[in-house]
C-alpha cells in the first residue's frame, strides 16, 4: 500500500498554543465576563484558575507568529468545559464562551488562512466530562437515562463527586471528572465521527487527537480517518502517541504522532548531566541519562527506520508541551541546552513544533508551571527569539532542511554530524555538546558537494580534497552547534 500524507505538513513549523495562557485580546468586544477579575497573568498558575486567554487575542498575535515564521498553530483543546485546559469537554460542537465562542473561532480561522496558517484542533474523543449532556442526563436520572450504554456504568448510585464513595463507572485514569465513552456502542462511535466531519467542513486543517491509544474498538481510527480524508484528504491527523506508534503509523490511520521519541534522546545528548530529575521522572519519555553522540545517533538511527520516509517527513516533532516542563526548566536553565536542541529540533525530518514562549526563553517546570501566561515583551530573551527566527527561516529557504535525505556523517564523543540531501542541495549540521572545543575530521561518502559556508553557529572548517578523498575537517567551539552550505547555493 502507498503511505499517503498531507504534502504541507512536510514544509509546516508548527506552534503549539494553550489558549488560556497566549494572549488576552486588547480590542474592546462584545464577550462574557467582561469585568471578570482573572487570576494575574504573570504570576505562577494553579491548577484551576483562568487567567482569560482568547481566540480574539491569538488573532491580535498572528503578525508575531507571521514574523517567526510560524505557518501552523496546533490549538490544545477550545470546546466548552468547565477546565483552564479544556480536556473535560462539555460540548463539541461549542468553543468556550470564554475564549469567544464559534464566531471567534471563525475569525480567527480566517484570518489566519489568509496568512496561509493552517490550524489544527485536539480531539478529546476517549472520555467527555461530567458536565457533558448525555453523561448529565444520567446523573439526573440514573438507571432511566437513555444514555446509559454510551458509558461504562459499572454499578449504583453514581458517585461523580463524593471521593468517599466508588464512581461506579469508568473514568480516565481512575478521574471521575472524566468518564469514558463505551465506543463500542455504535451511536458513540457515530458522534464522534459526525464531530470530526463537523469541524474538517467548518475550515480546520486537522486533527490532534489525546490518548488514541486508549480507545481499542477495532477500526475506530481507519474509520476516523477515511470520514476526514473524505472530506479534505490534505487533512492532518496526528496522535499522542509518546513511545513506539508502528501500530498507528501504518498508513490506514495517523499521518504521525507527537515525536516525543525524538525529544527524549535529543534532550538527553544536549543537556546531559544538567537535566533535572524531578521534571521529568515517570514521564513516558526518557530524556535521560546523559548520551554520548554515538548513543544519540543510534537512538535517531533507530527511530527513522522505525517508521516509513513517508510518515517521518509528517511526524510531529517537539522539545516541550503543555504535558511536561518545559526545556529551560528541564535543562536547569542552561541557555546552551535549549540552543543545541533547538538547532537539532529545526534540521530534523517532520514537522518542528515550538511550545508556546519557548522561543521568548519562557521557563517552567511541570504542570501547571509549564502552562504560564505569555510573557512581556520587557522579560523576552531576545537572543532565543532571534535564533528561533533565524533558524526557522533557514528551514524554510532550504528544501533539503524539510524533506531531504538524512545522513549521519560523524558520531562520537561530544561531537554530532549529519547531512540533509536533496536534489543536488546538501547541508552539514554540526553540534559540540561538550565543555571543550573539539576538532574532528571524516570521509563524506554521501556528499557530491563540499559545503564550506558557515550559514549558522561558527567553527573552522577545512575540505581536505586530494585524490579520491573528500574529508572534512571541523573545529567546533564547546556547547554551539554550525551549518553548512555550498557556497553559492541557496544560502
Amino acid at each position: 500500500m502507498q503511505i499517503q500524507t498531507p504534502d504541507w505538513v512536510k514544509h509546516a513549523v508548527f506552534y503549539q498554543i494553550f489558549p488560556d495562557r497566549f494572549a488576552r485580546s486588547k480590542q474592546p468586544r462584545k464577550r462574557l465576563l467582561q469585568n471578570f477579575l482573572w487570576e494575574e497573568w504573570h504570576e505562577i498558575p494553579t491548577l484551576q484558575g483562568y487567567k482569560g486567554g482568547d481566540l480574539w487575542g491569538v488573532m491580535e498575535q498572528l503578525d508575531y507568529l507571521q514574523d517567526l515564521g510560524i505557518n501552523a498553530i496546533y490549538f490544545t483543546p477550545i470546546f466548552q468545559s468547565a477546565s483552564n485546559h479544556r480536556y473535560h469537554t462539555h460540548d463539541y460542537y461549542q468553543v468556550d464562551p470564554m475564549l469567544g465562542g464559534n464566531p471567534a473561532f471563525k475569525e480567527l480561522l480566517d484570518a489566519a488562512h489568509e496568512r496561509n496558517i493552517k490550524v489544527v484542533l485536539d480531539g478529546v474523543f476517549n472520555h467527555a466530562s461530567r458536565g457533558f449532556f448525555f453523561f448529565h442526563d444520567i446523573l439526573e436520572n440514573g438507571p432511566y437515562s437513555p444514555w446509559l450504554n454510551w458509558f461504562k456504568i459499572e454499578g449504583w448510585p453514581l458517585s461523580a463527586y463524593n471521593g468517599e464513595f466508588p464512581a461506579n463507572y469508568v473514568g480516565w485514569d481512575g478521574n471521575r471528572a472524566l468518564p469514558v465513552f463505551n465506543h463500542d456502542n455504535s451511536e458513540v462511535r457515530e458522534y464522534i465521527m459526525e464531530i470530526a466531519e463537523y469541524w474538517i467542513k467548518f475550515g480546520i486543517d486537522g486533527w490532534r487527537l489525546d490518548v488514541p491509544f486508549e480507545i481499542k474498538t477495532p477500526g475506530f481510527w481507519q474509520e476516523f480517518r477515511e470520514r476526514v480524508k473524505a472530506i479534505n484528504p490534505e487533512a492532518y491527523i496526528v496522535g499522542e502517541v509518546w513511545l513506539d506508534a508502528r501500530e498507528w503509523l501504518d498508513g490506514t490511520q495517523f499521518d504521525g504522532v507527537m515525536n516525543y521519541l525524538f525529544a527524549g534522546p535529543t534532550i538527553a545528548f544536549t543537556a546531559g548531566d544538567r537535566v533535572d530529575i524531578q521534571q521529568v521522572e515517570g514521564r513516558s519519555y526518557h530524556p535521560y541519562p546523559p548520551l554520548f553522540a554515538k548513543e544519540y545517533g543510534e537512538k535517531i538511527q533507530y527511530l527513522l527506520e522505525l517508521y516509513p520516509w513517508e510518515i517521518q517527513l509528517t511526524q510531529l516533532n517537539l522539545l516541550a508541551s503543555h504535558d511536561t516542563a518545559r526545556l529551560l526548566s528541564i535543562a536547569g536553565g542552561d541557555q546552551a541546552s535549549v540552543e543545541l536542541a533547538t538547532l537539532l529540533l529545526l534540521t530534523f525530518p517532520g514537522a518542528p513544533s515550538i511550545y508556546y514562549g519557548d522561543e521568548v526563553g519562557l521557563p517552567g517546570r511541570l504542570d501547571p508551571d509549564s502552562r504560564r501566561g505569555f510573557p512581556m515583551e520587557k522579560q523576552w530573551e531576545i537572543d532565543v527569539l532571534n535564533y528561533h527566527k533565524y533558524l526557522i527561516a533557514l528551514r524554510q529557504k532550504y528544501p533539503a532542511l524539510r524533506t531531504g535525505l538524512y545522513h549521519a556523517l560523524f558520531a562520537e564523543g561530544t561531537a554530532y554530524v549529519f547531512a540533509r540531501i536533496l536534489d543536488g542541495e546538501e547541508l552539514i549540521v554540526a553540534v559540540n555538546v561538550g565543555t571543550e572545543p573539539v576538532n574532528v575530521s571524516f570521509d563524506t561518502p554521501n556528499l557530491t558537494s563540499h559545503p564550506d559556508k558557515v550559514i549558522y553557529g561558527r567553527g573552522e572548517i577545512l575540505w581536505n580534497l586530494e585524490g579520491e578523498t573528500n574529508q572534512l575537517e571541523l573545529t567546533i567551539p564547546s556547547r554551539t552547534g554550525l551549518i553548512l552550505s555550498e557556497e553559492g547555493a541557496r544560502g
